[in-house]
């Protein structure tokens, strides 16, 4: 079976021993046999994983549910690991540029899901809260696992079809909301929800100054924030949607205020919960917001 998968393991015989040095638990070089996969974040590790089954190694390069991926500075070791991986599966965007500059000048087969964007004439690299674009990564992984490992091609597309199956759970509670509570007004601490709640079609009143500033991490201009709070203590929104990850004194200042007006917080990360995949953080993500939406 000549596939890209064992000419690529044939060439990488000097990064074997990289490989068991760095105690990778995705490197197909570690005598499994099997397409290492590495994906930047657990969330497309998740997704990854869906796809990939038994017959792929997948690991996530950042874990830590209470890390801001945003300003992540990989290490060496996160580097060699990157370039030694048969398949890599990030972001984009510059969301986790690091992958980026990994990959600069190699071959390393990669998916991008920035660039698969469902809406490529939107700018929220936030892809992963768009179903329809993980969809098309599940597909895309699928098929670049296909040629590196065509023993397997019909198991990873089969696993990519049943993970999209279960994805229009997901939609089909957006689409409740969409129906019931159109136009909902809401506010982010930032817009990392923003494929979420459009896909709700539930309205953003947040001030665009306070939210760019806060996921640029630096002070919001006084009238913006003067304004945001106006939403919360005026009663002008039903639901404060809040990325736990980037919290400073602002925004928790702005949850301190949903809180005294009785306006529901949704919690939202960038990274999965401890101990759920990724089919079951968006599911409740979803339902959690159609929760805050409902008449109390």
């Amino acid at each position: 079976m000549a596939t890209r998968f064992f000419l690529r393991t044939a060439g990488l015989a000097v990064g074997v021993a990289t490989a068991f040095a760095l105690a990778a638990c995705g490197s197909g070089s570690d005598g499994s046999g099997k397409p290492s996969v590495v994906a930047s974040t657990d969330v497309w590790g998740s997704v990854a994983a869906a796809v990939a089954g038994p017959d792929a190694e997948v690991e996530s390069l950042i874990t830590d549910p209470s890390a801001d991926p945003h300003s992540h500075e990989s290490s060496a070791g996160e580097t060699a690991h990157i370039a030694e991986a048969d398949l890599v599966v990030f972001n984009g965007g510059g969301y986790d540029e690091f992958v980026e500059q990994a990959l600069n000048g190699r071959d390393t087969p990669s998916v991008d899901a920035y660039s698969v964007r469902t809406d490529q004439s939107e700018e929220n690299e936030h892809v992963w809260y768009d179903v329809t674009t993980v969809a098309t990564v599940a597909d895309r992984i699928a098929a670049e696992l296909g040629e590196l490992d065509a023993e397997h091609a019909q198991g990873y597309t089969d696993r990519a079809a049943e993970f999209k199956g279960k994805l229009a759970g997901i939609t089909a509670v957006t689409d409740r909301i969409a129906t019931a509570r159109p136009d909902t007004p809401v506010l982010q601490t930032e817009p990392l929800a923003y494929y979420l709640l459009r896909a709700a079609k539930v309205r953003d009143l947040t001030p665009a100054e306070f939210q760019e500033a806060i996921e640029q991490e630096t002070d919001p201009a006084p009238a913006a924030v003067a304004a945001t709070r106006d939403l919360l203590t005026g009663k002008q929104v039903r639901v404060l949607v809040y990325n736990v990850q980037t919290e400073g004194r602002i925004t928790q200042d702005l949850r301190g205020l949903a809180q005294q007006n009785s306006i529901p917080v949704l919690e939202v990360t960038e990274t999965l919960p401890d101990g759920v995949d990724y089919i079951a953080w968006q599911t409740a993500n979803a339902e959690a917001l159609a929760t805050a939406v409902s008449p109390s």
